[in-house]
């Protein structure tokens, strides 16, 4: 009986021990799946503790509490912005390296893109947001996190993280009856999208959308009248389709929940 208890301990033991293995590899590939790597650059932050600065801005998002991103937000230098093609994209960051500034113990913080820091040519020096520095705009409510905001600017560390949102992808339907205007929000994932594409019930094919500008997709489509679908690819390659999501007798400017996310 003894002997029979054992083994059956060392085999539950064996169970937990696969399990938690094939857990942390899971993560483990999550995160290679974007970049594990740390990298250095600076951060800085504008606006009040309200963050109502904050809202709006180059990546084409609206009311950033409405939409889900609340605070957790950073706009992001040329050098990271890359054109709007990583609007939507999640960044770790940690305030590295100055122990004057940094709170001790700070930890990370982990922010979503959806704003663009322009640079700055007028001046020599102190220009963060030029080419090619990697430079991070938070919230003040973000960095304060990291370090007293008396600092102005802190040295960091940053690395690309899945994004975790609640909920399905959001669809708000923007534009005219000749020229349709998507603007795609809460994307999990890796957050970024790269490829957008449509079909109208009528249709009967998927119509290639183009970027706009920031996360707004479009397409000259007549497209009125129609139930829609999507299919959107993030910048890792994965791809969900949105079947009928929205309905035939939409109107524009209305939001339409895809249900499922990355």
């Amino acid at each position: 009986m003894a002997t029979l208890k054992l083994f059956f301990s060392l085999l539950m033991v064996t169970v937990h021990l696969t399990s938690s293995m094939a857990a942390n590899r899971h993560m483990l590939m999550g995160n290679q799946m974007i970049d594990s790597n740390w990298y250095d650059a600076h951060a800085t932050f504008y606006g009040d503790m309200s963050g109502g600065d904050t809202m709006q801005g180059a990546c084409g998002y609206g009311d950033l509490f409405k939409q889900g991103y609340g605070l957790q937000t950073t706009a992001l230098s040329t050098a990271l912005f890359n054109n709007g093609l990583t609007c939507g994209a999640c960044f770790e960051i940690k305030c590295f390296n100055d122990p004057q500034w940094c709170y001790p113990k700070a930890g990370s913080i982990i922010v979503t893109a959806t704003n663009f820091c322009p640079p700055n040519y007028s001046k020599s020096e102190g220009n963060w947001c030029n080419p090619p520095l990697k430079h991070f705009d938070l919230s003040k409510p973000m960095f304060t996190k990291l370090a007293y905001y008396k600092a102005g600017i802190i040295p960091v560390k940053y690395r690309r993280v899945l994004c975790y949102k609640k909920g399905g992808v959001q669809f708000q339907i923007k534009g005219n009856p000749y020229w349709t205007l998507v603007l795609l929000y809460n994307v999990g994932g890796a957050g970024d999208v790269k490829d957008v594409k449509i079909k109208g019930s009528s249709t009967g094919s998927w119509l290639q959308m183009s970027r706009n500008w920031g996360v707004n997709w479009q397409t000259g489509a007549k497209l009125v009248g129609q139930s829609l679908s999507f299919q959107v690819t993030t910048r890792d390659g994965k791809m969900i389709k949105f079947d009928n999501v929205v309905p035939a007798n939409w109107q524009f400017n209305q939001v339409f929940d895809g249900k499922t996310n990355f």
